[in-house]
C-alpha cells in the first residue's frame, strides 16, 4: 500500500512553478501578480488567504491583498474586482469564500475576468472546462490529478466514483476524470446503497465533509483512495475516509493532513502563471 506524500508532490510543483515564474519575470519585465480579496473578520478565511500569500512570496509572485470590513456594501465590493479585472499588473484574482451577509460570494465570483479566474469557479471556466477547452481549472480538482498522475495511476478506462456533487469539487473533478478517460460515477446524498457502488470503484474520491464515512468494506481491493475531506474534531484534523479501516485494502491512499490539502495552494500558483501566460499570448 502507497500512501501518497501530497507535500512532497506540491512541493515539486511549487519548485516548477517558481523557475517558470523567474522565467517569465525575465522575459516580460514583471512578474505575474495575485489578488487576493478578504472581506470580513473570519478567522479561518484570513489564515487562508495568509497561506496563499505566503506561497506567492515562495513562487516569485506579486501579491496584491485588499482587506474590506464585514459591512461592505454590495456596490463597493464589486468596483474593487472591476479594479482588479482592470489592473495589467494583476493576473489573477481571488476572492476568499465565505463572505459575510447580505454579500453574494456567487456574484462576486462571477464577477472576476474568467481570464483571471484563477479559482476555476465563474460560469465561462465551468463552461470551458465541460466542453474540454483551455481553461483555468479549480484548485482542488487539479491538485488530485496531479496526485494520481505523480502516483502513475493509469485512468483510461478505469472506474472512478466521487462522492460528493459540489460546485466547487464534485462537478469539476468528475469532468476532469472524464477528460482522462475514466469512466465515472458521481455519488451524493441520494445515492442508493452508497457503499455498493464506492466497491465497484478502481478510484474512489471522497469530499463531503463527513469524517470517516468512507469504510473499510466500501473500498474495493487494490483502488486507490483520494480523501479530499477535512472535518475538525477533538482528536485533530480528520478525512472523510475511516484512514485506519481503509488502507490495509486500498492501493494507495491520501493521508489527512498532507495529502489533497498541500495541491491546492500548489495549484493556485500554477494556475496565476498560467492566466499570466494566457494574458501575455493574448496580447502577442
Amino acid at each position: 500500500m502507497t500512501v501518497i506524500d501530497g507535500r512532497a508532490i506540491a512541493q515539486h510543483l511549487r519548485d516548477r512553478v517558481a523557475e517558470e515564474v523567474r522565467a517569465f519575470a525575465a522575459e516580460h519585465g514583471r512578474p505575474p501578480g495575485l489578488a487576493t480579496v478578504l472581506i470580513g473578520d473570519d478567522p479561518a478565511s484570513a489564515v487562508y488567504v495568509a497561506s496563499k500569500r505566503r506561497a506567492c512570496a515562495e513562487a516569485g509572485i506579486k501579491s496584491f491583498h485588499h482587506e474590506l470590513p464585514a459591512g461592505t456594501a454590495r456596490e463597493e465590493a464589486l468596483e474593487l474586482i472591476d479594479e482588479l479585472n482592470a489592473d495589467p499588473r494583476v493576473s489573477g484574482i481571488l476572492c476568499q469564500l465565505p463572505v459575510p451577509d447580505p454579500l453574494d460570494g456567487d456574484e462576486l465570483t462571477g464577477r472576476i475576468d474568467p481570464d483571471k479566474d484563477v479559482d476555476g469557479l465563474t460560469v465561462v471556466n465551468a463552461g470551458r472546462l465541460a466542453l474540454g477547452l483551455p481553461g483555468l481549472r479549480p484548485c482542488t480538482p487539479a491538485g488530485v490529478m496531479v496526485l494520481l498522475g505523480e502516483t502513475g495511476v493509469e485512468l483510461t478506462g478505469a472506474q472512478a466514483v466521487v462522492i460528493g456533487r459540489s460546485n466547487l469539487f464534485g462537478k469539476p473533478m468528475a469532468q476532469l476524470l472524464l477528460a482522462a478517460n475514466a469512466t465515472v460515477t458521481m455519488c451524493h446524498s441520494r445515492t442508493r446503497d452508497l457503499g455498493a457502488v464506492a466497491r465497484t470503484a478502481d478510484v474512489l474520491i471522497a469530499a463531503v465533509g463527513r469524517g470517516r464515512m468512507v469504510e473499510g468494506d466500501w473500498v474495493k481491493p487494490g483502488a486507490v483512495v483520494i480523501d479530499v475531506g477535512v472535518n475538525r474534531t477533538e482528536d485533530g484534523l480528520i478525512g472523510d475516509v475511516d484512514y485506519n479501516a481503509v488502507a490495509p485494502v486500498a492501493g494507495a491512499i491520501t493521508p489527512v493532513p498532507g495529502g489533497v490539502g498541500p495541491m491546492t495552494i500548489a495549484c493556485l500558483m500554477r494556475n496565476t502563471l498560467q492566466a499570466a501566460q494566457m494574458r501575455v499570448a493574448a496580447e502577442a
